[in-house]
């Protein structure tokens, strides 16, 4: 009898759980059936056997239909199992359809699968979005340009996109529309003749910037670059002039210290050549004494000889003492005789 009874309280459990379970099932059909969804039980059942939440692909469908939207429930679990985002990409084709955007399933959900917001993108291609240039999130608040006349500006930008879904997938995203921008306002700034002229017409920048085609290869379209700021920097050019002033400056300096060096190098070597010359004038003249005596034994040089060269001798010395006098050197007194 209790082996009994436990078989009974056993299948009560299990039939109350196959309830529960049948209930939930019952009731996202009832739902279905209600909104026309066309979603049958056995459906259901697959769904969870094949790890797929049924509640999600019901009301993802019953949004569809109630939109207008022809959308199979295959198609909806292939893109559940493919890892999309079932909701978003439903939610997106309503959005489209109402904004009378043509988008298909298959291209959203591709879209989806690549790892793009398909829903933001159509958002963004009905309500056009607003980019600053530069991005003040990067840390940088302006774009630096320098005219041709040296002087530095400072420019904020705000571009105006809005998405193109036909290059969403493979297209580049809002960071190649802002380095884009700021190379075209450099480029622009920095063929100015002068400040004054991109600061009178400021709008001279964003028509040259729009001129360029800065869209080609994203998955934006720029409707307008609009200029909100332009401020003047710093003169750049006085300060490089002022810095290569400086830098001359050092260099002929350095120059002047080579040749400085080269010339006090080339006194001592004048000086030392001097000695030298003077050690050989010493060393000649204390060859003169022995030249005589050899002359005196070689009998090529006689005691007249010798006097008659020191009276040469003495008369050089005396008429160069009267030299002296004619250059403005005194000649010394006689003695004075003793009285």
């Amino acid at each position: 009898m209790s082996v009994l009874l436990i078989v009974i309280v056993l299948g009560l459990i299990f039939g109350l759980i196959i309830f529960f379970l049948l209930m939930r099932f019952v009731m996202l059909w009832i739902q279905a059936w209600a909104s026309n969804a066309d979603v049958s039980f056995f459906s259901l059942v697959g769904m969870s056997l094949r790890k797929i939440d049924p509640s999600v692909i019901v009301n993802t469908k019953i949004a569809a239909i109630k939109a207008g939207l022809k959308i199979t429930t295959d198609q909806l679990e292939s893109l559940y199992l493919a890892g999309g985002d079932v909701m978003n990409v439903v939610r997106a084709l309503i959005a489209a359809d109402k904004a009378s955007i043509p988008l298909t399933f298959e291209r959203a959900a591709g879209i989806d699968l690549a790892g793009r917001d398909i829903f933001a993108a159509v958002q963004t291609s009905v309500n056009p979005k607003v980019i600053d240039c530069p991005d003040p999130a990067k840390g940088r608040q302006t774009i630096d340009a320098v005219a041709k006349d040296g002087i530095q500006l400072k420019a904020k930008a705000r571009v105006t996109v809005r998405t193109n879904i036909d290059r969403l997938v493979g297209g580049a995203t809002e960071e190649t529309i802002i380095a884009r921008v700021g190379e075209g306002i450099v480029t622009t700034i920095g063929s100015a003749e002068s400040h004054k002229n991109v600061l009178e017409n400021p709008d001279m920048i964003s028509k040259k910037v729009l001129e360029k085609g800065l869209d080609a290869g994203t998955a934006f379209e720029i409707l307008s670059i609009d200029i909100a700021d332009v401020d003047v920097g710093e003169n750049i050019g006085a300060r490089l002039q002022s810095d290569q002033a400086e830098a001359d400056k050092r260099v002929a300096q350095a120059k002047a210290e080579v040749r400085r060096a080269m010339a006090v190098a080339l006194e001592q070597e004048m000086k030392a050549k001097t000695q030298e010359m003077r050690a050989k004038v010493v060393e000649a003249e204390a060859e003169i004494p022995r030249a005589m005596a050899e002359a005196f034994r070689s009998g090529n040089l006689g005691v007249m000889d010798y006097y008659r060269l020191r009276n040469v001798q003495s008369d050089t010395a005396m008429r160069e003492s009267i030299a002296g006098t004619a250059h403005g050197t005194a000649p010394t007194p006689p003695a004075q005789p003793q009285q």
